[in-house]
C-alpha cells in the first residue's frame, strides 16, 4: 500500500509540475508571435492596432482559431506560427489574448 501511495504521488507531482510551467498566453505571445505581431512584419496584423484586425474580426474567432492553427496560404502566416509544438489550446489562448488586446 505504501508503493502505491508514493507512485501516486509521484504522478501527481509530475501533471502539478507540467501545469506549474506551462507557459500563459503571454508568455507564449512574446516567445512565438511577437517577432512578426509586434512589428508587422510581412503583414501581420499589429498587436493592438484595431484597424489592422477589423476585417480579420469580422470573421470570426473560429476563423481566427484556424488560421492561427493551420497558417494561412499566400501569407507569411505558418501553422501555429511555425511552432509546432504548441497545443491547439495554446494557439487559441494567444488568439483569445490578442483579440482582448484590440483597441
Amino acid at each position: 500500500m505504501k508503493s502505491f501511495l508514493s507512485g501516486l504521488l509521484g504522478v501527481l507531482s509530475l501533471v502539478t509540475a507540467g501545469s506549474i510551467f506551462a507557459a500563459t498566453a503571454d508568455e507564449t505571445y512574446k516567445s512565438a508571435c511577437g517577432a512578426c505581431h509586434d512589428a508587422g512584419l510581412a503583414g501581420a496584423p499589429k498587436l493592438g492596432d484595431k484597424a489592422a484586425w477589423a476585417p480579420r474580426v469580422k470573421q470570426g474567432k473560429e476563423a481566427l482559431y484556424k488560421i492561427a492553427l493551420q497558417g494561412k496560404p499566400g501569407t507569411a502566416m505558418m501553422p501555429k506560427g511555425g511552432v509546432a509544438k504548441l497545443s491547439d489550446a495554446e494557439v487559441k489562448a494567444v488568439v483569445d489574448l490578442m483579440l482582448a488586446k484590440i483597441k
